[in-house]
């Protein structure tokens, strides 16, 4: 999928099972994104989306933060070849690592639009709806851990 990702199967399997009917390419790095400084300042302050976030890392890498159940931080690295799926509603922050650069293919459910709305914002529906379905399922009568 790595270096044809425009005719790649496997990525058009994927576009068709979860709707995604537009993508681009964004560059992370001082050199190709304007307003650099104030991007990646933002790109890392806490934040959600009302849609998933996808990225598919096509050169270069970086770290996404997302929480546990226990608002501790979990550090996840992708690199070139790795794809990520954050859920509508889930807090999260982004940042490059040492090699300063990302080329991620962004992946989209129709036009994109992709406000951040900065922590805190439990009252919009898709926080709302992530925590319903990721963190408050319940099995009889306890919870169940969304992180184990």
């Amino acid at each position: 999928m790595l270096n044809n990702y425009e005719t790649d199967e496997e990525l058009k399997k994927i576009r068709e099972e979860r709707g995604y009917s537009y993508m681009d390419i964004c560059e992370v790095c001082p050199e190709k994104l304007p307003n650099y400084e104030e991007k990646i300042k933002n790109f890392f302050e806490e934040h959600l989306h009302t849609d998933e976030e996808i990225r598919y890392a096509v050169a270069g890498s970086g770290y996404f933060d997302v929480r546990d159940c226990n608002e501790a931080w979990i550090r996840v690295w992708v690199k070139k070849g790795g794809m990520i799926i954050l859920p509508a509603g889930m807090y999260h922050r982004f940042t490059l690592d040492e090699s300063n650069y990302i080329k991620a293919l962004r992946l989209f459910v129709g036009e994109p639009v992709w406000t951040p709305y900065n922590r805190p914002h439990d009252h919009l529906p898709a926080r709302k709806e992530y925590l319903k379905a990721f963190l408050e399922n319940e099995v009889g009568d306890r919870a169940v851990d969304a992180a184990a």
